[in-house]
């Protein structure tokens, strides 16, 4: 299965499980991959910053990779950024014999300039190879590195082999709207845009040229309808669903404990048996989770996916 330049939806930033021992929970890696599928998201992508892809050994990244594109029937993402590009070129090899529609690089914090930025993305693909379907993910606040339109528009100029943007820029609606203006003008081609950000902007993307979302809220189900309502022109019920689902969103984007919050409500919904994070990491306290309970009671009341 393969993702392309006009692929839209929601593709889902999948979480790692893990047992209480800190072990791979594989049982909730095929119910978390069933959830997501169910829940009407056109692809997955694992292995990114909130799967803890850090905290893995090479043989548990490989084995994930395994088991979810074994079971997937949607397109499968493949996070691979490595401090080094040896390490980037086996895991997105061996990921793409195993079946992996293509990978995902994020630029290191080390980058500076623009020529450094577009340098290390030539090497990047260069590693892993032109043949290799990628996807540019553009993440400033957590990796310091920041992108502009013209340096976007540079690597993909450069590499015919990225096919999709991660935007995760803040504020980046801006620069939504220059890429696609640029794209209009015959300056830049075409390829996707699914926005990250856990979904927190994703009441005006898809009106500034997004393609969908590619984040790891709690509700696929709440993103994939949300797309869905602006594709179908219903502006006012978008903004309504996005609305009742905000205070959780903006819960969850606090910097630390997003990922803490993202597992639990995942285990409140039964999607995956535990919470478990590996160290070092950070945990919700008993009044989080009960701050995290009640935004979810509250939510209830106008969703009723949030009622479990």
């Amino acid at each position: 299965m393969t993702f392309g330049t006009h692929s839209k939806g929601v593709y889902a930033i999948a979480t790692t499980p893990f047992l209480e021992d800190g072990s791979i929970d594989f049982t909730s890696v095929d119910r978390l991959t069933d959830f997501y599928e169910e829940t009407g998201c056109t692809g997955i992508t694992i292995l990114g910053i909130m799967g803890e892809a850090p905290k893995l050994e090479p043989e548990e990244s490989r084995a994930i990779v395994k088991r979810v594109v074994s079971r997937a029937r949607v397109p499968v993402i493949v996070g691979v950024s490595a401090p080094g590009f040896a390490g980037m070129r086996s895991l997105a090899r061996d990921s793409m014999e195993m079946g992996a529609a293509g990978v995902m690089i994020a630029p290191p914090p080390s980058l500076r300039t623009d020529d450094q930025i577009v340098s290390y993305f030539a090497g990047a693909v260069e590693a892993v190879g032109g043949d290799v379907p990628w996807v540019l993910q553009d993440y400033p606040l957590t990796l310091t590195v920041v992108m502009s339109p013209g340096v976007i528009a540079q690597i993909m100029t450069n590499h015919p082999s990225c096919l999709m943007l991660k935007h995760e820029d803040w504020p980046g609606l801006e620069k939504i709207s220059r890429l696609r203006a640029m794209q209009k003008a015959g300056e830049l081609r075409p390829f996707s845009i699914l926005c990250g950000n856990g979904g927190l902007f994703l009441d005006f993307e898809p009106e500034r040229g997004a393609d969908g979302a590619m984040t790891g809220y709690g509700f696929p189900d709440m993103l994939t309808e949300l797309v869905q309502l602006f594709a179908d022109g219903k502006r006012d019920e978008a903004h309504d669903l996005f609305d009742a689902h905000l205070p959780l969103i903006r819960y969850e984007q606090q910097v630390g404990v997003g990922l803490a919050v993202r597992k639990h409500v995942l285990k409140r919904r039964g999607v995956i048996a535990t919470d478990v994070q590996r160290k070092p990491a950070q945990m919700l306290t008993p009044a989080a989770k009960a701050e995290v309970d009640y935004l979810l009671g509250r939510m209830a009341k106008k969703d009723k996916r949030a009622a479990f």
